[in-house]
């Protein structure tokens, strides 16, 4: 049996999806929302964020979308 770490980007996606499902936030909600909800996390989750090429107008559903994070 192997132990995989997951990818920062999943644990992101993982607490993004359980807000979605508590309906603290919407699919059609842009990013930036996740800053008040992240606080003193955000400018680090943002910097990931946009190192994968999103934007902070994108939608909670294109990154929930994403199904493998590559850091090449």
């Amino acid at each position: 049996m192997t132990n995989q770490v997951a990818h920062p980007m999943v644990k992101l996606q993982r607490k993004v999806a359980s807000l979605l499902a508590s309906n603290v936030l919407k699919a059609d909600d842009q990013l930036w929302k996740i800053a008040f909800l992240l606080g003193d996390k955000w400018p680090h989750w943002k910097e990931e964020l946009q190192d994968f090429g999103f934007s902070m107008q994108d939608t909670i559903a294109e990154l929930s979308a994403v199904e493998s994070w590559d850091d090449e």
